[in-house]
């Protein structure tokens, strides 16, 4: 049994799913969701190639999840986007109760849209000295929206923030998750950075052809190949150059 305290201990796919033979299925990892169940941890982290099923997950965990939420809960994450899936119908999230209402979704195609939700409202402004989320870099924009939320208990669905920030931002983001695990929220994260991969006691699963696999961060794929680039770089690029 897994840690009820914990906002999202488990997800699984309901018996009943609506539509068998849509294309996530054939995803390895989605599959193997299908299949075992994914048991998450106060801090999760999900890793892998394009294409590995990262995304679709979160996705769909994100939408689920925001379903359960009640009406006053503003801007925890955005609109449904035309290009998810409907994944999300059948899964069955086993959650704390009562079920903590903080946290958010950010996705990096979507965050605009998010900020403009905010910009529009004065009172809401008050949390950013007045000034718009929108006028600020992207990466700003992003951590002054996280650090006006993080005393709110609850889940945080965070879907390749890394593209918005710089190395020095992205420390600045394993230290704002870290203090919210530690005040009691949770986060599940899909990211290509081996820094954000690397957030202490994360639980690690890698993605690829066979399903999703619980590793170590230095057991990591893009660990190697990040490590394997920076100790010698001609040679990789030589390497490309040539073919």
């Amino acid at each position: 049994m897994t840690d009820p305290v914990l906002p999202l201990a488990r997800v699984t796919v309901r018996s009943d799913v609506r539509e068998p033979g849509a294309w996530y299925w054939q995803l390895p990892a989605v599959a193997q969701l299908r299949d075992q169940g994914l048991p998450l941890s106060p801090v999760t982290v999900l890793v892998g190639e394009n294409g590995s099923g990262k995304s679709t997950l979160v996705e769909a965990v994100a939408r689920a999840w925001q379903e359960l939420l009640t009406a006053q809960v503003h801007h925890w994450g955005p609109r449904p986007s035309a290009e998810d899936t409907e994944l999300w119908r059948d899964l069955w999230l086993e959650t704390a109760y009562p079920r903590p209402q903080g946290g958010i979704w950010l996705r990096a195609e979507s965050m605009h849209e998010l900020f403009a939700s905010v910009d529009q409202a004065a009172f809401e402004l008050r949390a950013f000295d007045g000034v718009p989320l929108n006028t600020r870099s992207h990466g700003e924009g992003f951590l002054a929206f996280l650090e006006s939320r993080v005393t709110e208990r609850g889940l945080w669905i965070l879907d390749e923030p890394e593209s918005a920030l710089s190395f020095r931002s992205c420390l600045r983001l394993l230290a704002l998750l870290q203090g919210m695990t530690a005040a009691g929220s949770q986060v599940l994260l899909a990211t290509h950075s081996p820094v954000l991969a690397s957030l202490p006691g994360a639980r690690i699963y890698e993605l690829d052809a066979s399903g999703a696999h619980a590793r170590d961060w230095t057991e990591l794929e893009l660990v190697r190949d990040w490590q394997a680039f920076f100790d010698d770089p001609a040679r990789l690029l030589h390497h490309l150059l040539d073919d």
